[in-house]
């Protein structure tokens, strides 16, 4: 090895040494990865203790579950015997717009009725009902026994006492035989849909393991089927979860979905198309595992949820396990005031459990067509008349894409005569010539085929944006209009004795009629302009009137509120087209054309007497190229 290798050996690990130096980590990253290997850590951990003990209790209450209570064995309960035997008792709890069921056996809600909201059958609105919902807790004790709080009885400390802002306290108290108990504390504000729940503990440190830091959880609930379009509703039923430090997510709304998920999460909903059940924890919840797991046709649930999760636990009870419950509706408004106090990195934004769409299109919900939407529903009582005020307002807006759209139409409309004149020269067999031929008229007056298409594309957020916006307005929830009884789903005219395919379904929805209807006068009208003028023209021409026919299968059992909105836009839009076609002259707009292809010729000639010198070098370039030839040639 000489010299040099050596000093470049040298080099090369100065240069590494140097490398990783410069970018070692400080204190604080280096705290930052410890911590970050902590929760790993205890995460994988907690999760293989949270199935261990999940499957130990499953087999130690198999036995227990059918038996009567007078008949189980309290051996098993150990210090909790005393709160093993007893009744099942319920009492209710209520606010102006929410009335909760409580259980003592396993000190739980057992059923929330929405006050202001009724069932698709006029009957009170149900979230669950007694077994379609549980929430329990599991723990170990000192000598290794598997407690679960769902099989055991809660004592109800006092009657709810209500305090003078008008919030209600319900305690409920897990005993043991010793000087220690646990209880779950809920309390239920005046007027909301959020009530806060507590799990205080007292004592019982002598009871469990001095290691015990968790409570193990498991939620589950059967969603039902609140309106009557099954399927579409199906579309927007999910189960939510969002990290502590990151976006909403859900699992799938269309088929069974099982994640695991070793993050930290803030909350956990069991959404519904307009109501949701959520859980949200003061810290964190962790080692979760989340199932949705569909329902079959002829049952009335939905979908059903299972989250298992953990939580931390202070055996000393100077830190109570704090949550929030949410029972309520998806009512955007609603959900945006959890928000008003919090700060950037604490906000819920339980907003999302309303779909209104990503990007661009959420954003003209948010801060268009939402405040829009308010505004006049203030004043009006009507949401049909606030939908068509609305469509009023948003064509007026788009205005000037329309007017712009239907002059390029007319531009290609005026044209038609040297279109026609470019076919019968060039053979049909020869499309490509064509095709040129065509597109140096259109470059000669200035006109673009795509400029007509422009402001149709710049319409498309909205178009996509009250798509989403519609089927998730609760507001438009049991509201009748006209013939349609409710514009949150569909409205039937006629109902079928077959299923049509195609997602058609079994009825039929008069607004996605004329919806369909409509669409194609107004493709009729505007199609003729140009369509035929363009290569692939009459393709074009055939697809516009395929897809108002497309659409009627598709939106046959959408909310009619949308179809109802597409139906009057479209006839606005026609509206909008016959004035424009009166007041816009063909004549004059040919006119501009041959000014536009006459100023291009003189600029073109212009152009030509100033290139001159650059056209004998080309000749020069030419001539230097076929020589270069010819000498190949002679010496092959």
């Amino acid at each position: 090895m000489d010299r040099n290798t050596i000093i470049g050996f040298v080099l090369i690990a100065v240069i590494l040494f140097g490398f990783g130096f410069l970018n070692r980590p400080n204190k604080e990253e280096m705290a930052r990865q410890q911590r970050e290997r902590d929760s790993i850590t205890l995460v994988n951990k907690v999760r293989m203790e949270q199935e261990i003990v999940h499957q130990k209790a499953l087999e130690q209450y198999a036995d227990t579950a059918s038996k009567p209570a007078q008949t189980v064995s309290t051996d098993e309960y150990g210090v909790f015997s005393v709160s093993a035997e007893g009744e099942e008792k319920l009492f209710s709890v209520e606010n102006e717009v929410l009335k909760l069921t409580f259980s003592n056996k396993g000190g739980r809600i057992v059923s929330a009725e929405l006050k202001n909201y009724l069932a698709q059958d006029s009957l009170p609105l149900l979230l669950f009902d007694g077994d379609e919902s549980s929430l329990d807790f599991t723990f170990k004790t000192n000598n290794e026994r598997v407690i679960n709080t769902s099989k055991l009885y809660f004592e109800k400390v006092s009657e709810p006492l209500t305090d003078a802002d008008g919030n209600t306290k319900v305690t409920l108290r897990l005993k043991t035989d010793e000087t220690a108990w646990m209880d779950f504390v809920y309390t239920l504000p005046k007027d909301d849909y959020m009530l806060q729940f507590s799990i205080l503990s007292n004592g019982m440190n002598s009871v469990m393991p001095s290691n015990t830091n968790v409570l193990y959880m498991r939620w589950t609930a059967k969603m039902r089927q609140q309106e009557k379009g099954r399927n579409f509703e199906n579309r927007y039923t999910s189960l939510y979860y969002k990290f502590a430090a990151d976006d909403v997510e859900h699992l799938s709304e269309s088929k069974n979905d099982d994640k695991r998920i070793s993050n930290k999460l803030k909350w956990l909903a069991f959404k519904g198309q307009f109501f949701s059940s959520v859980f949200i924890a003061e810290d964190f919840f962790i080692s979760e595992r989340l199932t949705s797991v569909v329902q079959p046709e002829i049952s009335k649930y939905l979908k059903e949820y299972t989250a298992d999760m953990a939580v931390n636990f202070d055996l000393t009870g100077k830190n109570p396990t704090n949550f929030k419950l949410y029972f309520g509706p998806n009512h955007y408004k609603t959900l945006s005031a959890y928000d008003k106090d919090l700060s950037k990195d604490n906000k819920l934004n339980l907003r999302k459990l309303v779909p209104l769409g990503w990007g661009i299109f959420g954003w003209i919900n948010m801060y268009a067509i939402i405040p829009m939407f308010n505004l006049f529903g203030r004043f009006i009582g009507s949401f049909g008349i606030i939908i068509l005020l609305m469509t009023i307002v948003i064509k007026m807006v788009l205005l000037p894409l329309t007017y712009k759209s239907y002059i390029s139409s007319a531009k290609m409309r005026v044209l038609k005569p040297e279109i026609d004149q470019i076919n019968e020269k060039i053979p049909a067999d020869k499309p490509t010539e064509r095709q040129k031929a065509t597109m140096e008229l259109y470059k000669k007056v200035g006109v673009s085929p795509m400029s007509g298409c422009i402001p149709m594309l710049l319409q498309m957020p909205i178009f996509i944006a009250l798509f989403q916006f519609f089927p998730a307005a609760i507001e438009l929830r049991q509201q009748s209009f006209l013939w349609a009884s409710d514009l949150s789903s569909y409205d039937s005219i006629l109902k079928l004795p077959f299923t049509v395919p195609l997602g058609y379904g079994n009825h039929v929805s008069l607004f996605t009629l004329l919806m369909a209807v409509v669409t194609i006068i107004s493709q009729k009208l505007n199609g003729n302009q140009m369509a035929t003028n363009q290569p692939g023209g009459n393709m074009m021409k055939w697809m516009m009137y395929l897809m108002p026919i497309m659409f009627m299968f598709w939106f046959n059992n959408y909310a009619s509120g949308l179809t109802y909105y597409y139906f009057v836009s479209t006839l606005i839009t026609i509206i909008q087209t016959y004035i424009i076609r009166a007041t816009v002259d063909d004549k004059k707009i040919l006119a501009q054309l041959n000014a536009v292809r006459n100023n291009k010729s003189k600029n073109a000639t212009t152009a030509k007497k100033k290139t001159t010198f650059m056209e004998r070098l080309e000749k020069m370039q030419r001539e230097q190229e076929k020589a270069m030839r010819e000498k190949n040639k002679k010496r092959r």
